[in-house]
């Protein structure tokens, strides 16, 4: 049984006195400023005060006017910029579409699907020597040599229609062999060729294809891989939005029908690809359908202005882009087209996966590839517009306009943005130089009132330093006695104050660190502090609590052939070793005796492993005592119990306190290392469920508890 020292008020609460004292001191120089301060120096203060308050308001007002102004006319201009190139890239597709119906209503379109169309079907019975289509098959392996990462059967793309065959072995393959033989698509091309080509060229197109009804490609300008297979049936007929197009465009049977695809994967041409299809021939009766090839360049271009990105007022970061349902880009990325190698380290430091940047490296364009989904295309695809600040895919924080485009058949997004950095430079400037002369003003008017009001109060302020590095906790607060008038004798007795505050804070500290010492020697922090706060019935249920109770067996025939404090020194040496080896496990001893020891885990500090944590710590016990053993050629052995469960702790007694532990778990602990003979760790059946899986044990019988009789088992001392 160990109690506890006398503890007094004072050393329970240490501060009290002296925060009264310290608040009286600063009462009486409060008061001492306000009555020895002149009129004048009052009004000065006043004066100061109002100037500089009334400095900061309007500061502050005008600072947040014109942050919002700013703000205002950064989105107002971002917003400008999409509605502009949103405007330049409708009215683009919808001109490049009008020029397409022209073309394609005059007598040069029907005349030239006529020809073409007749030429094609008279190469049906076509024929090409062996040399031939060696040459194609060679053509074809190269073009299209590690498409697909090299899993691609080449040998399927083939055409294999003789028609297809024969023209390809000609105008496709380089140096096939004569183009201007007698046949009649060979003449259709020398009168037709000019006029299409002229048509892809102004337009920027990539091809240009003639289309009959049953889907066969009779002519093409750049005389691809494409010419005369079946976008239905034919090799590529898998390849992106033609098929349907052509369907549609067909069904409508209208000459002033246009069909505008989105871009996706072409394989004839090795890049993003999107097609405008309008049909061909007289009024209600399409005898097939005229298909333009055009690039994600004339989408980027309208977009960026030709790249002249700064002169469209996009500044050094701005840019606008085209998205498309898919969250992929339509149109380039300014950084891509900029500095393509540091596009490739911002985006994939942004997140994007190397592979896909390295795609567009290879590809040349960010179309179909770098992927831009933020809030801002979420928002535009719901069909919303609208601005707010986001972070793009480069990883930067930007402002960002997003609206829908107003484009037929298309499912795009319009985006504009820049960074925050750059949009938000004129509101950083204007609050650097508000901030500059608000702090000017400030400054010069503190620093007039300071000047003029320092001759009046310097001794008060020399009291009221003193006063806060005494509330601080300084006591050795010494001021100068420059003076013997009033200030002189209130700071002589200023000083006397403090020394002797110094010595009683001095005396007061010892007592508490001593105090402190012996408490939480005894106790828990959180019954020290519930005691100190001056509670006298101080107990506490806890759960899942692991309880040791162990005997030294042997302790005492030790003893009796020492001296005094021989076995003294053994004692504690075995205590503080327990101590140390429960600090490690996460155990908290509760109390010992010379030879018993208490302890638990889980008590104070919740913990899931209780129950492994106090077997081990058991085990560490032994561990320790067959070194002592060992050492010392004793005979000491270890009888523990172990249970787990509901435990109740708190403070026994008045006048000589004793933190103790006690419920189920602690009665059945006891029960088990008085109740059973043999040395050794005997633990509860909970405890054995919970722990068999990892230690070895064997059965101990039963111990009576109350009413009902409980199994035990015994530790063996190796592990499993």
């Amino acid at each position: 049984m160990s109690a506890s020292p006398e503890v007094t008020a004072e050393a329970v609460s240490p501060d009290s006195r002296s925060a009264l004292a310290d608040g009286l001191r600063r009462s009486r120089v409060k008061r001492g400023l306000l009555e020895r301060v002149s009129i004048q120096s009052k009004l000065m203060l006043m004066l100061l005060t109002m100037s500089v308050l009334a400095t900061a308001i309007a500061g502050g007002i005008g600072f947040q006017s014109g942050r919002s102004s700013l703000r205002e006319a950064v989105f107002d201009r971002l917003t400008s910029i999409r509605e502009a190139r949103a405007g330049v890239l409708e009215l683009g597709l919808r001109d490049i579409t009008g020029s397409l119906v022209v073309f394609s209503r005059g007598e040069t379109a029907s005349g030239a699907m006529n020809a073409f169309n007749a030429g094609f079907e008279q190469l049906a019975g076509a024929t090409i020597t062996p040399e031939q289509d060696r040459a194609l098959a060679d053509f074809y392996n190269a073009k299209f040599k590690g498409a697909d990462d090299g899993r691609l059967d080449v040998n399927a793309l083939l055409p294999i229609s003789p028609a297809a065959r024969y023209l390809q072995t000609r105008y496709t393959v380089p140096g096939g062999g004569d183009s201007r033989d007698a046949s009649n698509w060979s003449e259709a091309n020398a009168r037709y060729n000019g006029y299409f080509s002229e048509i892809v060229t102004r337009m920027g197109f990539r091809d240009a294809l003639l289309i009959n009804s049953e889907g066969n490609v009779v002519f093409s300008v750049n005389k691809g891989v494409a010419l005369g297979t079946n976008v239905l049936t034919g090799p590529f007929r898998g390849e992106g939005y033609l098929p349907d197009a052509f369907r549609k465009a067909m069904a409508s049977n209208d000459i002033d029908y246009v069909d505008t695809t989105d871009f996706s994967e072409y394989l004839p041409s090795g890049q993003p690809t999107a097609w405008m299809l309008v049909p061909v021939g007289p009024t209600g009766r399409a005898t097939g359908v005229m298909a333009v090839e055009y690039p994600a360049s004339i989408v980027s271009n309208l977009m960026t202005g030709d790249r002249q990105w700064e002169k469209n007022g996009m500044g050094r970061t701005g840019e606008a882009l085209v998205v498309g349902k898919d969250e992929l880009m339509r149109s380039d990325s300014r950084r891509f087209l900029e500095d393509p190698e540091a596009y490739k380290a911002d985006v994939i430091k942004a997140g994007t996966p190397v592979a896909v940047a390295e795609r567009a490296i290879k590809q040349g364009t960010t179309v179909l590839i770098q992927p831009v989904g933020t809030r801002a295309t979420e928002a535009a695809q719901r069909g919303e517009t609208g601005t707010l600040i986001t972070t793009d895919y480069l990883g930067r924080r930007a402002l960002t306009a997003y609206a829908p485009l107003n484009l037929e058949g298309l499912d795009w997004t319009i985006v504009a943005k820049v960074d925050s950095d750059e949009a938000f430079a004129p509101e950083r400037n204007f609050a650097h130089k508000l901030v500059r002369s608000t702090a000017l003003i400030i400054f010069l008017s503190c620093l007039a009132a300071m000047i003029w009001s320092r001759l009046f109060v310097r001794p008060i302020k020399r009291l009221e330093e003193g006063a806060e590095q005494i509330s601080t906790g300084d006591y050795n607060v010494q001021l100068p006695v420059d003076t013997k008038d009033e200030f002189g004798d209130l700071s002589a007795a200023f000083n006397e104050m403090s020394r002797t505050l110094a010595v009683k804070h001095q005396l007061l500290t010892e007592q508490r660190r001593e105090n402190d010492r012996l408490l939480t020697s005894l106790m828990p922090e959180s019954v020290v502090k519930r005691y100190r706060d001056g509670e006298q019935d101080i107990a506490e249920d806890h759960q899942d609590v692991t309880v040791i109770y162990a005997d030294l067996i042997g302790v005492d025939d030790l003893s009796a052939g020492l001296d005094a404090n021989e076995s003294l020194k053994a004692i504690n040496k075995l205590v503080r070793q327990f101590d140390a080896a429960a600090e490690s496990s996460g155990v908290e001893r509760v109390r010992n005796t010379h030879n018993g020891y208490l302890a638990s885990c889980g008590l104070t500090v919740p913990r899931l492993d209780n129950i492994h944590r106090t077997v081990g710590f058991a085990q560490e016990m032994q561990h320790i005592l067959n070194r002592f053993n060992t050492e010392t050629g004793s005979d000491i052995k270890l009888r523990a119990g172990i249970d787990t469960g509901s435990v109740t702790s708190g403070l026994v007694g008045r006048a000589g306190l004793v933190y103790d532990l006690w419920g189920g778990a602690v009665h059945l602990a006891s029960r088990m290392r008085r109740g059973l003979t043999e040395p050794g760790i005997y633990v509860s059946d909970d405890v054995y469920q919970a722990t068999r899986d990892t230690l070895r044990y064997t059965s101990a019988g039963t111990i009576t508890d109350g009413d009902s009789e409980k199994p035990t088992w015994r530790l063996s001392e190796d592990r499993t």
